[in-house]
């Protein structure tokens, strides 16, 4: 029997608040367990909780950003659940009417193809503590440092049907989230955690089979691998004559397996009910567009256009609008020289640079400026591209600018036709055999050629000139 995979994300980000959803207490990380959690965020008696603005205002740019209703009004709930690391005994959250409503987002998958993913709904919460285990031999501890801080909790369609569709997705809300500066999106901090909802139904079928959550995934490559463990597990159950447990389950990245955490609950599990200490959230027109005003053009939108103004690729367009600070720097960097010379660097030259040295674009020690200066030498014939990367190397170790180093060096290029056809001339005097060989058909001895003459110039000659030069000699005369 064929198998279909359905797949549902719900991602939990971490808004860039300073201080917590219904207190004023800190959100920083690395903080001293249990140093960052007051009255409010324990529930103390006689404490209230008071809504911070803020995290209504970046729960509002995200859903703009995806096309999503904005509700006017919404309501908080309590969810209620017992667990140590949630002092209150609930958690307050949003359950009918969450903030966000139904919106959209595309994906790009390897193939070219284009996929909308529907999103429920985002709606505001706070976190919980968490649970200790490492430092304590047989016992846990707590750390409720995290508790209260604010998240934007995003439920995705059951639209995904392959663990690589679902990274895909979730790698694109994460680009949304932080190009939007809503959230870091630090998955090794805890600011962007997924967890998955699969299930399995034989192809064709319209119901939905029994679904797993596989909770707190903190990595795109964990979340492949707990998704494709998942469906070849629940295949394997139905296949042997079993039926699949709705429940809630962890992945082991050392095992590559994941296992039982507990039964899943329904909503009514969670006995919801509006938060009396909280009035409904009422929002006007006003408020949403102040908070959406300066919202930055989004990389779909700037991915297009780079396909169809620019003419890039659209391999070169993904990977340049990567993140925010990539984009900014092609910007600039495409101000000194045509789109293709500085996408080609960007994704090359530099991108393996800074991957070399564990370096984000913004931290570069070649700014756009300097990068700039150094592709109009080779627009310009100054140098060839193959001298460029001797003179980006020593602009990334600290050597100086472009020109000084291309004049310091002596590395110009080599335009003189007269004197590269007086090389060309003798590099062909001295290899009969090839010039026989290339003659009677062999068109690959061309490339020796080539080699020779940029030896004997030490890389300086102008390819294009070189090129030409050889053409033209080696064509047999009639």
């Amino acid at each position: 029997m064929q198998w279909e995979t359905v797949i549902g994300l719900e991602i939990h980000t971490q808004l860039a608040t300073r201080s917590k959803i219904f207190s004023g207490a800190p959100t920083a990380f690395g903080a001293e367990p249990n140093t960052q959690a007051c009255a409010v965020d324990l529930g103390l008696p006689g404490v209230l909780p008071v809504l911070n603005k803020e995290a209504v205002t970046l729960a509002v740019r995200f859903g703009r950003a995806i096309g999503a209703e904005i509700a006017e009004r919404s309501i908080f709930a309590r969810k209620n659940y017992f667990y140590p690391d949630l002092p209150k005994g609930y958690q307050i959250s949003q359950y009918e009417l969450p903030v966000v409503g139904k919106g959209r987002v595309e994906i790009l998958l390897d193939h070219g193809e284009v996929k909308e993913i529907g999103v429920t709904r985002a709606h505001l919460e706070e976190d919980a503590g968490k649970s200790l285990h490492e430092d304590f031999h047989g016992l846990t501890g707590i750390d409720l440092n995290r508790a209260g801080t604010p998240l934007l909790e995003i439920v995705s369609e059951p639209d995904m049907r392959s663990p690589e569709e679902a990274v895909a997705y979730a790698k694109k809300v994460h680009q949304i989230v932080r190009w939007i500066g809503i959230s870091d999106g630090n998955m090794q901090e805890g600011s962007f955690r997924v967890d998955a909802n699969v299930s399995v139904r034989p192809r064709g079928d319209e119901e939905f089979g029994t679904r797993t959550e596989i909770k707190n995934i903190n990595s795109f490559r964990f979340l492949e691998r707990a998704i494709r463990f998942e469906i070849e597990r629940q295949i394997d159950v139905i296949e042997g004559g079993g039926e699949v447990v709705q429940e809630t389950r962890l992945y082991d990245a050392d095992k590559d397996e994941t296992r039982p955490m507990r039964t899943k609950e329904e909503a009514n599990d969670y006995r919801y009910f509006p938060d009396p200490d909280l009035l409904p959230l009422v929002i006007d027109q006003e408020f949403i567009d102040k908070a959406t005003a300066g919202l930055p053009e989004l990389p779909d939108a700037i991915r297009k256009d780079l396909v169809s103004a620019a003419g890039l690729s659209e391999y070169d367009a993904n990977l340049l609008t990567a993140s925010r600070s990539i984009t900014e720097f092609f910007r600039e960097l495409e101000e000194w020289c045509s789109p293709k010379l500085a996408a080609n660097w960007v994704n090359g030259e530099l991108a393996a640079a800074l991957n070399r040295s564990g370096l984000d674009i913004a931290a570069s020690p070649v700014s756009a400026e300097r990068l700039g200066g150094l592709l109009r030498r080779i627009e310009d014939g100054t140098i060839s591209g193959k001298i460029a990367k001797q003179v980006f190397e020593a602009m990334w170790n600290g050597e100086g600018e472009a020109d000084a180093i291309i004049n310091d060096k002596g590395l110009k290029q080599l335009t003189d036709v007269s004197e590269i056809e007086g090389i060309v001339d003798d590099i062909l005097a001295k290899n009969p055999t090839q010039v026989g060989q290339y003659r009677s058909g062999k068109d690959k001895v061309f490339g020796f050629f080539v080699g020779q003459v940029m030896k004997a110039t030490k890389g300086k000659a102008n390819p294009q000139q070189v090129n030409e030069l050889l053409k033209d000699k080696l064509r047999v005369k009639r």
